[in-house]
């Protein structure tokens, strides 16, 4: 009586593919905030060719098939291939990784779908010490507020721009000064 408690309460997940052998593989996916499973059983991992690195195509599987159209050279003319290290967009679809620095150059155009994607943006911001990101932040909002400064004093609508002024005095420290 035990052993059926047990294994009603674990049960095991099935094949997403067939829905009749036990999965054995398991992928995620995870873009947003939304998060996608797979589960395989052994031999539908085989048949999607799981098993053999050669025929793996990881665009395909983690971006569906239709993100790796992007790259696939049958829909938009010739085959680019880098020429630094020689890698093509074949072996990017086989391994999921670019060769080297130049590739992200060579493969740009596709790359820019799939990276929007996957991530939140196109370009890698990387992560900074709170205190960098806050200067980093108060230097691009001084140069917003300069660049508006500009345009008042173009304009000769001086009020916006003692105010901007003074905006300007605070983010950089310094005391501001009537006009």
């Amino acid at each position: 009586m035990a052993v059926q408690a047990v294994a009603v309460r674990y049960k095991i997940m099935q094949c997403s593919v067939c829905k009749e052998k036990p999965a054995t593989v398991h992928l995620t996916q995870i873009v947003g905030d939304k998060m996608q499973k797979l589960d395989l059983c052994d031999d539908c991992a085989k048949a999607k060719g799981m098993n053999d690195p050669a025929s793996f195509a990881m665009a395909d599987l983690m971006l569906g098939l239709g993100a790796s159209a992007e790259l696939d050279p049958a829909t938009g003319g010739a085959e680019i291939k880098c020429p630094r290290c020689g890698f093509t967009q074949a072996d990017f679809k086989k391994s999921g990784r670019l060769g080297c620095p130049e590739c992200y150059v060579s493969f740009a155009e596709g790359l820019a779908g799939l990276l929007k994607s996957m991530h939140k943006g196109t370009r890698h911001v990387g992560k900074a010490p709170e205190a960098l990101r806050a200067l980093r932040e108060n230097g691009d909002r001084l140069k917003a507020l300069q660049k508006q400064l500009a345009k008042a004093i173009e304009t000769e609508d001086f009020e916006t721009a003692a105010t901007v002024r003074d905006e300007i005095k605070e983010l950089s420290g310094a005391p501001a000064k009537g006009l």
